[in-house]
């Protein structure tokens, strides 16, 4: 056995290394049912090392054209297709043919992978060394690694076209200069709110106060410059869950959740003035600006407004601020009110100063002061 096992076979007149090549999944079994020898791909998926010497059908299992655990059995189908599997791998199924050898050397069988071959290659990371030169399993082999790359291909392309979507949605809802939302976006969720009963807010009309004489005097840049820092008030001012949007040249909107206390919303109107009429240095000169803010609150309705009118409720209350003086607010339907101008930039919240819910800051209580 080993001479026919380790040198050339006096029977099949090949070497071991010839036959290895040229039949990789082979399995020699000898007249007692024993393996002489087994290609080294059926090693490698068998995964107990080297086989000589191992009883053959603890092996494989032949399950067509009939159940066989038997040499004599197994002779009787030479030339027949085989169905079998690997003991170690009953999930993969296998194809076969064996042929009767002469002078009672036993059984020679070529398996092939067939339809399982690209769950063996993931599972037992076989590659085309493992195929003889000849099988059509190195063509299937080419096509499944090309289809992978494909479906690589396919899955990332899909990836960066959903975040290019995603980014383009976000841009198309945002004001490229503050950070700030849009009027779109704003639109669409004070509408959202509206719709959702369970929940109350204020909305506030925010203008800005001698923007134009900054424009005027400075440029454009330093008005640009004067609107990128009220929307890092904005950002800052308010809680996580509000929002806050550039809808005009110098005009915004801030949605307050579940805050419609005018006392409360007067506070944090007055905060806005005052954070917005901190100066903003722009290449050595201070511009300066206030805002007046017009307020109005769902919950001051009989029955729930539509956005139209909300709007249109919280603009009349900005004009009335405005008509009144600068850095003012005016609720709907109130008479306007100056802003404690003396409330410092820096001012900190008390928590008695909070409205329910507890208003915070997205990040720092205090808003610094530009260079």
């Amino acid at each position: 056995m080993s001479a026919a096992a380790n040198g050339p076979s006096p029977i099949l007149g090949l070497c071991g290394d010839a036959l290895d090549r040229l039949l990789p999944m082979h399995l020699w079994l000898g007249g007692d049912g024993d393996v002489i020898r087994a290609g080294p791909t059926l090693t490698k998926m068998v995964g107990q090392g080297d086989l000589r010497g191992r009883p053959g059908f603890a092996l494989i299992t032949i399950r067509r054209p009939g159940a066989v655990d038997s040499l004599d059995g197994l002779r009787a189908l030479a030339g027949q297709r085989l169905g079998l599997i690997l003991t170690q791998a009953p999930h993969l199924p296998l194809r076969g043919a064996a042929v009767a050898l002469p002078d009672a050397a036993g059984v020679m069988l070529d398996l092939s992978l067939g339809l399982s071959f690209s769950r063996a290659v993931a599972e037992f990371g076989l590659t085309l060394n493992d195929f003889s030169p000849c099988d059509q399993t190195i063509e299937l082999l080419y096509l499944h690694e090309a289809n992978s790359a494909a479906a690589t291909l396919s899955h990332h392309l899909t990836e960066r076209l959903q975040r290019a979507r995603a980014e383009a949605q976000a841009q198309a809802m945002t004001d490229p200069l503050t950070g700030l939302a849009n009027r779109r976006a704003m639109d669409a969720e004070i509408s959202r709110a509206l719709a959702d009963h369970a929940h109350d807010f204020g909305l506030m009309q925010i203008d800005l106060d001698l923007f134009k004489r900054v424009n005027d005097s400075f440029g454009h840049a330093a008005g640009d410059a004067v609107l990128e820092r009220v929307g890092y008030v904005l950002r800052h001012q308010l809680r996580l869950g509000d929002m806050a949007a550039r809808v005009g040249g110098d005009e915004f909107i801030a949605l307050i959740r579940d805050c419609t206390d005018a006392e409360d919303l007067g506070r944090i109107a007055t905060r806005l003035i005052a954070a917005c009429e901190a100066p903003v240095s722009y290449r050595g000169q201070l511009c300066r600006i206030s805002a007046s803010i017009g307020i109005a609150a769902v919950s001051t309705y009989p029955q729930r407004p539509g956005l139209d009118q909300l709007l249109a409720d919280a603009d009349a209350a900005l004009y009335d601020a405005k008509r009144a003086g600068r850095g003012r607010y005016a609720f709907h339907g109130s008479a306007p009110v100056a802003a404690s101008i003396a409330v410092p930039t820096t001012h900190r919240r008390r928590a008695d100063d909070l409205p329910p819910g507890g208003f915070r800051r997205r990040q720092n209580d205090r808003v610094p002061r530009p260079d």
